[in-house]
């Protein structure tokens, strides 16, 4: 699978820190692929876990790749390219309802709220969401939660997407910001740090959090085939231990400590700027405390994707979410 060559740098210096901790304890320490949706601060438990060294500490070599997109995520993780994909469980729901045998199970949750924040072109504080009503937003792709999400919250604010506000998806996601920094649109839903990148350019405003408007939503997780977490639950274990180390060392510490730690994750991105980033998902509680999926958020997403017409049958909770490595990581390591 291509990765995105801004990024390349980032497994080799995972692969170095593994050896080293390997070199010291003796272990050699066993290599799991991760396919990630995207390179975000969305994501800091998880670049915590690598920079901290808790996926070493549980004996993982973490090598880690930027699919582009939750759907290509899940077709690396189905034709066995990767062992683990980060993304929406959006993406588990759509392959159980496609009736394959071999689907793929949710066994740690990371983020609890859509990551990504409305920008506009000029400063408007207090945003009322009324503003939208005829404008034009790009809102990323048709049928992802980004998407799903943004169309929630309209709905939500008495809007009418296709009526009130035209939600233009035909720009890639990767490519929404410069799109909109060169005059497309009106505003964009755009996720972090690109979201304050572009305001500190002075080329767009954050003016809302998305996902403090739509809810609590099992919005991005670790899934794998059911075949993959069968053969291989000592590593799905250690996996969601070292998972669930950076979310509660995220909880327990500063933005700026947060941002400190997470840097090397992000070497084009000013600490100044991580600080303000790891802030704002801080105070709307962006992060899950531990990696267990509830019953409750897990039925808010599928509401949202039935409103958004892209779910015409419910999943069954039990058959998508595996808690039982996320259960055991809290009770093993208090």
């Amino acid at each position: 699978m291509k990765k995105v060559k801004k990024f390349l740098c980032i497994p080799l210096l995972f692969a170095v820190g593994a050896f080293c901790f390997a070199g010291c304890g003796g272990e050699k320490l066993q290599k799991v692929r991760v396919s990630e949706v995207t390179h975000s601060v969305f994501y800091a438990p998880q670049y915590v876990a690598i920079n901290k060294g808790f996926f070493a500490e549980e004996g993982i070599e973490l090598e880690l790749s930027n699919g582009q997109g939750a759907d290509k995520v899940m077709s690396a993780v189905l034709s066995d390219h990767i062992d683990i994909g980060f993304a929406g469980p959006e993406a588990s729901i759509y392959v159980y309802n496609e009736g394959k045998e071999d689907h793929t199970q949710v066994f740690a949750q990371m983020t609890q709220r859509d990551g990504s924040f409305l920008v506009g072109r000029t400063p408007d504080d207090p945003f009322d969401w009324a503003k939208v009503k005829g404008s034009v937003v790009l809102p990323g792709r048709k049928g992802g939660v980004p998407y799903m999400a943004l169309e929630y919250v309209i709905k939500s604010k008495g809007l009418t997407p296709g009526q009130d506000v035209t939600l233009d998806d035909s720009i890639q996601f990767a490519l929404m910001a410069g799109a909109f920094t060169a005059g497309t649109g009106d505003y964009v839903a755009l996720f972090e740090p690109t979201a304050s990148m572009v305001e500190k350019e002075g080329k767009g405003y954050v003016l809302s959090s998305i996902g403090q408007e739509a809810g609590e939503i099992p919005y991005t997780a670790y899934f794998a085939k059911k075949s993959y977490i069968q053969k291989n639950a000592d590593i799905i274990q250690k996996f969601t231990n070292a998972i669930y180390k950076g979310q509660q060392w995220v909880a327990n510490h500063s933005a700026k400590e947060i941002a400190q730690v997470i840097q090397p994750s992000f070497p084009d991105t000013d600490l100044e700027l991580l600080t303000t980033v790891v802030q704002r998902y801080q105070d709307i509680d962006a992060w899950s405390k531990d990696p267990v999926m509830k019953s409750s958020s897990f039925e808010l997403l599928q509401t949202v994707m039935t409103s958004a017409g892209e779910l015409s049958k419910k999943a069954p909770y039990e058959q998508i979410v595996n808690n039982t490595y996320a259960e055991k990581a809290k009770e093993t390591n208090k």
